[in-house]
């Protein structure tokens, strides 16, 4: 951890705030800070000066400093510690999952410009539990591809995928590659890609299981989607449970006038 004073070359490059403009100071400190951030000159654990230093040496009031701060730590961008230990620290900005148009997880990351990764924690056949065959709408005790992935970005675990096929649908889809899309596979292989889908998001205490796979403590609050998915000629294909890290996701939903979204709720836990 570094912690920074005022003159420090990665504060470097203050803004004008005097300089007339229609763009208030507080916006512009924090497109100053963001500005040191994406280049990396700031970095992830860095300390920012005592809130009276820098508001001094931007020749602003402390809440209008404050203001900015509290932009970014909205964003995810800053995190804001008390106590005798406590400041301002850069963190690592939150990975947006953007469930707009039904996206899989890979496709989540393309959206976010992060290279998805995959893990696989369980792949097996087994027979269909009652809240998976009613998902899948088939029959319960009815053979299912069972497939349970860690899904990571920067090299950090972001989600849990547990998802459910029906395996009359897809023989032979454990023999395949089971790291990269499963969507891509499913079409490409199988030709019954989802098309539509009801997801219900709500949040999730992490079990003693869920929370060593994340690298989570037990307890943590997590973001739970579930989802059942079918094909335009409407066969369920999926059965899903995707728990998210809140700490290092944003779940969002693009939606518009007139346009129906079968997403019920989007909750940010942070």
């Amino acid at each position: 951890m570094r912690v920074l004073d005022v003159d420090d070359d990665a504060l470097a490059d203050k803004p004008d705030l005097g300089a007339t403009t229609d763009e208030p100071s507080h916006a512009r400190i924090s497109a100053w800070l963001l500005s040191r951030m994406v280049p990396g000159k700031l970095r992830p654990g860095d300390k920012l000066p005592p809130e009276e230093g820098l508001a001094a040496a931007l020749g602003v009031s402390r809440m209008t400093l404050r203001q900015a701060l509290g932009s970014l730590e909205q964003q995810g961008w800053i995190e804001r510690r008390r106590g005798r230990a406590g400041g301002n620290f850069i963190r690592e900005p939150r990975v947006a999952v953007d469930l707009t148009g039904l996206p899989g997880f890979t496709e989540q990351m393309r959206r976010a410009n992060v290279r998805a990764g995959a893990r696989v924690v369980r792949a097996q056949l087994i027979d269909a539990p009652a809240e998976v065959a009613e998902g899948l709408e088939i029959a319960r005790g009815q053979e299912v591809v069972e497939l349970v992935r860690v899904r990571s970005a920067r090299r950090q675990p972001l989600a849990l995928e547990e998802t459910y096929l029906p395996a009359q649908l897809f023989p032979g889809l454990l023999d395949h590659q089971l790291t990269g899309s499963l969507y891509a596979l499913m079409r490409k292989a199988y030709g019954l890609a989802p098309d539509r889908a009801v997801e219900w998001l709500e949040p999730e205490i992490s079990s003693d299981e869920h929370a060593a796979l994340l690298d989570v403590d037990p307890g943590t609050a997590l973001m739970l989607v579930t989802r059942k998915a079918s094909t335009a000629g409407g066969i369920v294909v999926e059965y899903a449970r995707d728990r998210y890290r809140p700490d290092r996701t944003r779940i969002t939903l693009q939606t518009g006038a007139g346009t129906h979204v079968a997403t019920e709720l989007s909750i940010d836990l942070t």
